[in-house]
């Protein structure tokens, strides 16, 4: 929360302490888990889900205080969609802890309440719709579409479609007097409608299919409606955890946050403790990889395959090795990250083979969601093939070991060129490398001054080694061996460059002769043998 609002721990206690009729109108900002969109649950339809069992408080960013249902309903449609694309939460407190409200139920309440004047609030309701209308960039039909979709997300609980008294004047502001219109808005809200009860219940989504046909629909308003790309989002992913190239791409991309995750689970287990925080440079990465995961599933479900297989072409699985390299096995032995990424890896992969083997003597279809547990299986192979790389690398680089003495020097090159190979496809690149062993030193100092633990001071020393003899490494080899686009750009260049043919003169007439009796006869016993005489 901002400084208005004294300690986000504090907030519930705090704003019941404003009154019994106390309101919070509050802006939700992005959530700052890295890692929550992998369990998080279907989108809040109307509402940011800062009420909700492992909601972050500190997202809100408080806007003002209100009381009275009338006058935060009054507010919210004032402010809300005015100055930022961030949702505009209303807040109360019920029985000591957040109570979210949709206005929605605000607007329901309103139109109940005795003495209530419906004429003020239908003017209300329409100026709203109609703001949503002009703001949307699209164009009338679709600025109208956008403001239908708006309703339907906020709305809902006060009236599924637009009553006709607010959507004849928000028409009437606009100066539009069409019955397509009207049909297009009442369409859009009842087709949304649908959409939203089985975002929140959870039905028609048992497959991949329905996420794919829900994002279709979804997708294509989530640029003028921002409510809604939260929920185009969540699809998205939603369909990225079915999809087995989706998630091999996604076992390469991410760094290796096990420490983090180890961390996170024991103080999740004492209340009073605080909680880590993973350092940026893995932070950047897990959203760089979520993002690229995302355009990945986007592409290769809208018809857009060529672009799909780009980049799972950009970034390929690394083939499973038959056995641990002596490097690996070294780093594993001395790291205890490193143990630990493979044991839970290892006993993921036999869960995951133990569900499918069940499922398969169980009967007819008796998993749930198979399509996930296939993407899995994908993943976790995949991640395991990328730790080997990555361990194998860090092994080299902890314990490097000196080239033999008398080695010419065109080999140093070729073995320089070697580990600038291994740390592109264990890392992405020499720097990305750089980045993530920078922000792992950086997490495991922080978690030994934070919590004294020892385990971590070894950590980090071990990470500096590899990082010493990083420092040290080629930023850029002199020659790239095998450097696919560099041989293709010199045939390139060889090949459209124009050769000048020699000017054709005929042999001498003894040159002709000299050529005509160099030539075999067709009874000579080299034709016949190959050359060999008895």
């Amino acid at each position: 929360m901002s400084e208005q609002d004294s300690r986000a721990d504090d907030f519930p206690r705090w704003l019941a302490g404003q009154g019994t009729d106390a309101y919070a109108l509050a802006w939700a900002g992005p959530d700052n888990d890295p890692l929550r969109w992998m369990t998080a649950p279907a989108p809040a339809v109307g509402r940011t889900g800062a009420d909700r069992p492992g909601g972050d408080p500190s997202r809100l960013v408080l806007q003002e205080i209100t009381h009275g249902r009338s006058e935060t309903l009054r507010r919210w449609l004032e402010l809300e969609g005015d100055s930022t694309d961030e949702p505009l939460a209303i807040i109360g407190t019920a029985d000591g802890r957040l109570r979210e409200y949709t206005p929605g139920e605000l607007v329901a309440h309103q139109f109940r309440a005795p003495g209530n004047d419906d004429v003020q609030l239908t003017r209300e309701l329409a100026d709203w719709v109609y703001r949503r209308q002009a703001q949307a960039p699209q164009g009338l039909e679709l600025g109208w579409t956008a403001a239908a979709a708006a309703w339907s997300w906020y709305m809902r609980d006060a009236a599924v479609a637009l009553p006709p008294s607010v959507l004849a004047r928000s028409l009437a502001l606009a100066g539009e007097e069409d019955d397509a219109v009207e049909e297009l808005m009442v369409a859009t809200t009842l087709t949304l409608a649908g959409l939203y009860d089985r975002l929140e219940h959870g039905s028609g989504h048992h497959s991949r299919a329905g996420f794919v046909d829900d994002w279709h629909a979804i997708e294509a308003l989530a640029a003028d409606v921002p409510e809604l790309r939260e929920p185009a989002g969540w699809l998205l992913d939603q369909i990225a955890l079915r999809d087995a190239s989706a998630q091999q791409l996604r076992a390469v991309l991410e760094p290796d946050i096990t420490d983090y995750l180890h961390d996170r689970t024991i103080s999740d287990q004492q209340p009073d403790a605080a909680p880590p925080r993973l350092d940026g440079p893995r932070t950047a990465h897990l959203a760089q990889a979520r993002e690229a995961v995302r355009a990945y599933t986007a592409a290769a479900y809208s018809g857009r395959d060529t672009e799909a297989q780009q980049l799972l072409d950009a970034f390929p699985v690394p083939a499973r090795a038959l056995h641990v390299s002596g490097p690996a096995r070294t780093w594993r032995e001395q790291s205890a990250t490193a143990r630990q990424a493979v044991h839970t890896v290892t006993a993921l992969r036999a869960t995951a083979t133990a569900t499918a083997a069940a499922g398969a003597e169980s009967g007819a279809d008796p998993l749930p969601d198979p399509e996930r547990l296939h993407a899995k299986s994908a993943y976790l192979a995949a991640r395991d093939a990328q730790l080997r790389l990555q361990h194998d690398v860090l092994g080299r680089l902890a314990a490097p070991t000196p080239l033999p003495y008398g080695l010419p020097e065109e080999l140093h090159e070729v073995a320089a060129h070697g580990m600038q190979r291994r740390l592109a496809e264990a890392f992405g690149s020499p720097e990305r490398a750089r980045q993530v062993i920078d922000g792992r030193i950086t997490y495991h100092h922080q978690q030994s001054v934070a919590g004294g633990q020892r385990e971590s001071a070894a950590e980090a020393a071990l990470l500096q080694a590899a990082r010493a003899t990083l420092d040290v490494q080629p930023v850029r080899p002199a020659y790239a061996l095998l450097d696919e686009q560099l041989i293709a750009r010199r045939v390139d260049r060889i090949m459209s460059a124009p050769v000048p043919l020699p000017a054709y003169e005929p042999p001498s007439p003894g040159e002709r002769q000299r050529r005509i009796r160099a030539q075999p006869s067709a009874s000579s016993p080299d034709l016949g043998t190959g050359g060999l005489r008895p």
